[in-house]
């Protein structure tokens, strides 16, 4: 399967194709940590996802964290 990534940063619109879903997710979050806005993920059938919903349908919801202090508290 292939994967493009794209992103924006200000008029500039940026694309990159990856066979690996994983690598697209990865790129994504990469771009949105750089300050790019509008970093969407399309697949071949034309479906677009946002990095963080895609690795959500892919895994399921993250656990929670739990602060510091809540752990210990736990352990006691």
């Amino acid at each position: 399967m292939s994967f493009t990534v794209s992103a924006r940063v200000s008029d500039r619109c940026f694309s990159f194709r990856h066979s690996s879903i994983l690598g697209a997710v990865e790129q994504g979050w990469s771009l949105m940590t750089a300050g790019m806005t509008e970093v969407r993920i399309t697949d071949v059938a034309g479906r677009v996802h946002c990095p963080n919903a895609l690795h959500q349908h892919l895994f399921g919801p993250r656990e929670p964290v739990l602060p510091a202090a809540a752990v210990i508290k736990l352990a006691a």
